[in-house]
């Protein structure tokens, strides 16, 4: 059913590039598209419009860092009783420096608040969002926290952000793992020339 759909979206949606990932025999739910980010405006809009299938609900956008790619993940469903399905719809910005893609939420409101965390946390911004300002950290605050070369902030508005006498021994463990991991990632990413 996959191939079917990714087939019908490339004939449907100029350069959407969609082609299958981790197909499987079975239901729709399993697997997932990826699509070509400059189209995921227009394979959002058809998947919602087009008569068979007809993905009128947006579960979730989720985002993950991969250190060469940012990968955006919609979680589109149809709750039909007659004819339930879902999909996970993916694309891939390889651009660290400014990710961006087409905000989908003229065609779900819910796409609002979860761009605003997808940019908050990965630095992928929208085109055209309605109101794209950060919602979990402050306005001001620098870097984005889920980006694998994402470096903590020793202070922030002249308060530390981990102060030595407020934390236990574990959360100190883990902070010296944690920029040992983070040492470790600037290494590797100066090795692969990033």
């Amino acid at each position: 059913m996959l191939s079917e759909l990714s087939s019908l979206i490339n004939s449907k949606v100029p350069n959407a590039k969609a082609e299958v990932i981790n197909p499987e025999e079975g239901s729709l739910g399993e697997g997932s598209i990826l699509v070509a980010p400059e189209s995921i405006y227009a394979v959002c809009e058809f998947l919602k419009t087009n008569d068979k299938y007809s993905f009128n609900a947006l579960q979730v956008i989720s985002g993950v860092d991969y250190l060469e790619c940012i990968e955006v993940n919609y979680m589109l469903g149809n709750f039909d009783v007659n004819n339930p399905r879902q999909l996970i719809l993916k694309t891939k910005l390889t651009d660290r420096v400014n990710p961006r893609l087409d905000s989908v939420c003229g065609l779900w409101h819910a796409a609002n608040y979860q761009e605003r965390e997808c940019y908050d946390m990965l630095g992928v911004t929208f085109n055209n969002h309605p109101d794209h300002r950060r919602i979990l950290c402050p306005d001001d605050w620098e870097g984005f926290p889920l980006r694998k070369d994402y470096m903590t902030q020793k202070y922030y508005r002249d308060m530390e952000v981990f102060p030595d006498d407020k934390m236990n021994y574990e959360e100190r463990e883990f902070i010296v793992r944690q920029k040992q991991m983070e040492e470790d990632l600037k290494k590797r990413m100066l090795e692969r020339g990033m």
